[in-house]
């Protein structure tokens, strides 16, 4: 049944109108014509009346229709009927799942008051194409089971216990999510996973009857721990609640009486040895998850603490677990005693007398005073000079550089021992540091040379090989340094030996010591034959003229005195001109006022010439 006519009807209306309209006008029918104009155009071209609901709106048309625009008039219907709307928009309910189509193609209006938009057939109704899908027991009921009447039937709730409130024995305990348990086919029969549950069944659990852990129909109050339904194995078990209530912590799902606890890898304290066999209550003797048990040996083996805890209470790192008796294994490396050389084979007891091991000496005097041969003079530190391989081998032990007397070259051992410098074993201390302590019978020198051997000799061989005579009084230079020592040093006596060179050179004075003993005055060390005295910057009296070429001896006749490298001439021209003064001292002791250096004989003032020449007297 259509709700409207075709457009060619439309049209034939309205030209039909408009002629009536024209005709009154005409014919001037004001009343008439008052009557008709006082409606809209809209309600006067109406098909035919609205049903009762929309009878309000019947004279505004634009509430359901849009002008000229007939695909708008679905939205002005979900604009007043809104739940129908929102179902249309999010695809729920009857309206959102079926398939898009204008309201208008079940629901039409304009048939009168009383016409009815919707024939609805509850008996061929599809409730598949609602959101509720009638499955099992639910397909033959009756609507009126669940659609009340005078309600609107999308009203009707699609929650279980709106309709089986009085079926659920478990008071709303467990939510309103009937179906996670029940199903439509039998309301008794219930089905739920109970691994999607706090309570995984594992093991016999999935067998056991519900009723067994869920003795009230609140299910949610059911225990999820081991004990609250094993509580009567645990006392046939003899714990008596002493290991708590962790159950699986060594009883499996399987089966109650097979222990599954691995103490090795499910602890932090492996059992070894005898603790395999023993009783869990021998060392678990309190509550076992309240009361922490403590590791230490002490605590079990306090009795059998020979040591009476002086070692502390780490027993193991001694005692094992196969036999406490069984004889310890301690790592004496790790102490602050490491077993080295002999010490290693010496049995226990033989330092520890006692059960305190730690009243032991760790000092080499607590147990080797005997073997002390130095009677304690060099104190308690053994190990300086003693190792553990032997007590009588010291060599390589002792440290002779910490003392103020190392050992180098020819001195270290084993080249020399030791009684060699010390005279007996109680005399190390205070032995003599000087070289002549112990090498008096090699002095050649006699003790004239000090004590301070190590100035020529050194400690890898007692022949000097060089001596650096820069260090003596008497550097060697010159033809000096190619000399031989026993040239100057005739004995070992060294310091004997002159430093004036007339003490060597006495042979070679050809002046036969009337210019005395100091020779460096004239000659050099570079070559006795090779000298030089310059007379004019040494003396007062310089030689020019005739005295050049005169030699030494000619002026210096007299013997030097003690003490002095030549005589003191005079210096006036009588001092060795005496003899051929022809004036027989007539003119003088002023040779100079004639003569000249020249020559004795040249007599310048005849030529009308003055003196020249030095004539060695101040003036």
């Amino acid at each position: 049944m259509q709700c409207h006519r075709m457009p060619w009807v439309y049209l034939t209306s309205a030209i039909a109108w408009r002629f009536a309209a024209f005709a009154m006008l005409a014919l001037g029918a004001a009343s008439w014509a008052g009557q008709v104009f006082g409606q809209s155009i809209e309600s006067v071209l109406a098909p035919g009346d609205v049903i009762q609901g929309h009878a309000k709106w019947e004279g505004d048309c634009k509430q359901c229709h849009a002008k000229f625009d007939r695909q708008a008039q679905s939205g002005l219907c979900s604009d007043c009927h809104k739940e129908v709307g929102s179902d249309m928009k999010a695809r729920t309910g009857f309206h959102g799942t079926l398939k898009p189509q204008p309201c208008s193609a079940c629901h039409r209006d304009h048939k009168g008051r009383n016409a009815q938009m919707v024939r609805f057939d509850a008996k061929r109704f599809d409730h598949s194409q609602s959101d509720f899908t009638l499955r099992g027991k639910h397909q033959p009921l009756e609507c009126d089971k669940c659609h009340v009447a005078g309600k609107k039937y999308r009203e009707a709730a699609s929650q279980c216990n709106a309709c089986h409130g009085k079926d659920d024995v478990h008071k709303d305990s467990l939510g309103t999510k009937c179906a996670d348990c029940h199903n439509e086919r039998n309301w008794k029969e219930a089905s739920f996973d109970h691994s999607t549950s706090r309570f995984v069944l594992l093991g016999k659990h999935p067998d056991v009857k519900c009723a067994s852990c869920h003795k009230t129909s609140n299910y949610r109050e059911a225990p999820r721990s081991c004990i609250g339904c094993h509580k009567k194995d645990d006392e046939n078990k003899g714990h008596k609640g002493q290991f708590g209530e962790k159950c699986e912590t060594c009883h499996g799902a399987t089966q109650w009486k097979t222990i599954s606890f691995n103490h090795d890898t499910d602890t932090k304290y492996a059992l070894r040895g005898k603790h395999s066999a023993t009783a869990c209550t021998k060392c678990h003797t309190a509550n076992l998850y309240r009361v922490k048990l403590n590791q230490e040996c002490a605590v079990c083996h306090q009795k059998d603490d020979k040591h009476k805890e002086s070692l502390g209470k780490d027993c193991g790192s001694c005692h094992g677990e196969r036999s406490w008796r069984e004889p310890a294994k301690f790592d004496h490396d790790v102490s602050s005693f490491p077993l080295l050389g002999k010490h290693a084979a010496v049995v226990c007891k033989e330092c520890h007398k006692s059960a305190m091991f730690k009243d032991a000496p760790r000092a080499c005097i607590g147990c080797h005073r005997k073997d002390d041969k130095h009677s304690a003079t060099l104190g308690e530190a053994c190990g300086d000079c003693h190792g553990e391989r032997d007590w009588k081998s010291t060599v390589g032990r002792f440290g002779h550089s910490k003392t103020r007397f190392a050992l180098r070259n020819a001195h270290a051992l084993p080249s020399v021992k030791c009684l060699a410098c010390h005279k007996d074993l109680v005399s190390f201390r205070g032995t003599a540091l000087e070289c002549l302590a112990c090498h008096r019978k090699d002095d050649k020198h006699e003790g004239q040379l000090g004590l301070a051997c190590v100035q020529c000799h050194t400690d890898k061989s007692w022949q000097v090989p060089d001596f650096d005579h820069r260090q003596a009084r008497f550097a060697l230079t010159g033809g000096h340094a190619l000399a031989k020592c026993i040239t100057c040093h005739a004995t070992a006596r060294y310091k004997d030996a002159s430093r004036d060179c007339f003490g060597c050179h006495e042979k070679d004075d050809r002046h036969r010591q009337k210019f005395g003993t100091r020779c460096e005055g004239c000659h050099s060390t570079r070559l006795w034959m090779l000298w030089d005295f310059n007379h004019v910057k040494r003396t007062s009296y310089p030689l020019d003229g005739g005295h050049r070429k005169v030699a030494c001896e000619s002026c210096h006749k007299l013997q030097a005195p003690v003490g002095k490298s030549i005589a003191v001439l005079d210096p006036s021209c009588m001092g060795c001109h005496r003899a051929g003064d022809v004036h027989d001292g007539q003119f003088g002791a002023r040779c100079e006022q004639c003569h000249v250096t020249e020559s004795w004989n040249k007599l310048p003032l005849r030529s009308g010439l003055k003196p020249t020449g030095n004539t060695g007297v101040s003036r």
